[in-house]
């Protein structure tokens, strides 16, 4: 059975309205928020294999953060089809990886509708309604997914987690 891990990245500084979109850090609540989702990854036990990172700043500096804190290297690509990817987009991205466990790391409103819809059978209902309401940046949602990637399909994983940071405390 694989994994597949989807990260909003962490809360973005909006304080240099001069910035680009794609050029904008984390901001202090980010840099605060994204150790803690590395540490509970780590404290569960759910160490992915890869990571498939937006190369927008926020999420490469998220990925380093949440990095630091697994108990192992995990190798990260930097894909530029998912910054602010659709949900099309992002399944295209994952069916091509090459990994028992997959942590993703991109964008909203992409992510959240992309969880809802790839939950399928088995998944947990108040986890889907959680995500439905409300993905908040630093948000976790984790699946499981039997079979290979290159066959996953909109309902074909099993919600089965949310983890916000509100939850850790």
């Amino acid at each position: 059975m694989k994994q597949l891990l989807i990260l909003r990245h962490a809360k973005s500084s909006w304080d240099d309205s001069s910035l680009a979109d794609f050029d904008r850090p984390l901001g202090l609540r980010g840099q605060k928020t994204a150790p803690l989702m590395g540490c509970e990854l780590a404290r569960r036990g759910w160490l992915p294999d890869l990571a498939l990172v937006s190369p927008a700043l926020r999420t490469r500096d998220t990925w380093r953060l949440v990095s630091t804190e697994l108990p192992k290297h995990v190798p990260a690509q930097f894909a530029e089809e998912l910054y602010e990817a659709a949900v099309g987009m992002i399944l295209a991205r994952i069916r091509q990886a090459k990994a028992e466990s997959l942590l993703v790391i991109g964008h909203n409103p992409g992510l959240q509708h992309f969880a809802l819809r790839l939950a399928g059978a088995g998944s947990d209902e108040s986890v889907f309604k959680t995500i439905e309401a409300k993905f908040p940046t630093a948000a976790l949602a984790r699946f499981t997914v039997v079979g290979d990637w290159a066959e996953l399909d909109f309902g074909g994983a099993r919600l089965t987690h949310c983890i916000r940071p509100k939850d850790l405390g």
